[in-house]
């Protein structure tokens, strides 16, 4: 039986800048060429810029009149986050999209970042945590919807306090887990804290289901080298239309999140079909591990610390936007 179509209309984005990690592939890329279409200025920041060449181009062959710019970005480094961050704060353009698409997922053996997190915590987490606080000053002049890309994975396990680079004992589905958690802890964080400060910026989740992208496809650099049997049956799964999404539908999440009018702070998006795995966008219930304030209080204490940024503290709302969100000195 033929799949029945699934999309979402995307407003008029001309006249903003938008920016989406991990969009050298699969649902970062459908995402930033669906916000080009809208008109958006769309960045790519990219650890691989042959990749990211090849992105832009794929992009530009479905967009022909699309603004769209690469920039360098290992979200496993925090030297090169702050590079990144001190470039774009040099052209000075606000932005008013952001989209925490990339990510890395279940390394068979524990590996580690530039910094020496263990790899999922520190890229899918961290990294994004120092992105937004080196980004801090353009968003909150563009006014900026943030999108964190989370996981069904977030909705299993916990977050591993005692042991959160996992150096004593390392499980790659848990590290995932906690990797997603400890997002979505803070983007309802950031959410709360915008609000209370009046930083402008209106924070909210989406996660993709489940589908068939690259996520969990054979990766030697991170010691994977063939397709694991689960995404073998994903594949075989999606392409019968059986309970889970397809790549393109995977996007659009996070796309409703990101760019429809009545998507509000502090809520979560994914599929509506059973399971939540495929199916339409909408607004979905958040998960239980995502619900206690003084876990995000205190997932954004210790991200501060590990990622070394500091945010203003919310009474400080009034305060020059100027600096606020840098790398702490």
């Amino acid at each position: 039986m033929p799949r029945t179509p699934i999309d979402i209309t995307v407003p008029d984005l001309t006249g903003k800048r938008a920016v989406v990690t991990g969009a050298s592939d699969g649902i970062g890329l459908g995402i930033a060429t669906r916000l080009a279409a809208a008109g958006a200025e769309v960045l790519l920041p990219v650890r691989n810029l042959r990749k990211g060449e090849a992105a832009i181009g794929a992009l530009r062959a479905a967009v022909p009149d699309a603004r769209a710019a690469l920039h360098t970005l290992d979200l496993a480094s925090l030297d090169s986050i702050a590079t990144l961050g001190e470039a774009l704060r040099g052209e000075g353009h606000p932005i008013h999209l952001l989209v925490n698409n990339a990510g890395v997922m279940t390394p068979p053996d524990r590996q580690t970042t530039a910094d020496g997190f263990e790899l999922q915590f520190g890229t899918n987490h961290l990294g994004h945590v120092a992105l937004v606080a080196n980004l801090l000053s353009l968003l909150r002049t563009g006014r900026a919807r943030v999108t964190s890309q989370i996981s069904v994975a977030a909705n299993q396990r916990s977050i591993n306090w005692q042991d959160l680079n996992f150096e004593r004992s390392y499980n790659g589905q848990h590290a995932y887990s906690q990797s997603k958690i400890a997002l979505g802890l803070f983007a309802l964080e950031l959410d709360r804290r915008s609000r209370a400060a009046g930083w402008g910026i209106t924070s909210n989740l989406a996660h993709p289901g489940v589908a068939p992208t690259s996520l969990l496809a054979a990766r030697p650099e991170l010691g994977r080298e063939r397709d694991t049997l689960g995404v073998r049956l994903i594949r075989a799964l999606s392409a019968r239309g059986i309970l889970l999404g397809t790549p393109d539908t995977a996007g659009l999440p996070a796309l409703l999140a990101a760019t429809d009018r009545a998507a509000r702070g502090s809520s979560f998006y994914g599929p509506s079909g059973p399971g939540h795995l495929g199916g339409p966008p909408a607004e979905q219930k958040l998960y239980s591990r995502l619900t206690d304030a003084e876990e995000a209080r205190r997932v954004w204490a210790v991200s501060e610390e590990l990622a070394k940024v500091s945010f203003p503290e919310p009474g400080a709302g009034s305060a020059s936007a100027a600096g606020e969100g840098r790398p702490a000195q």
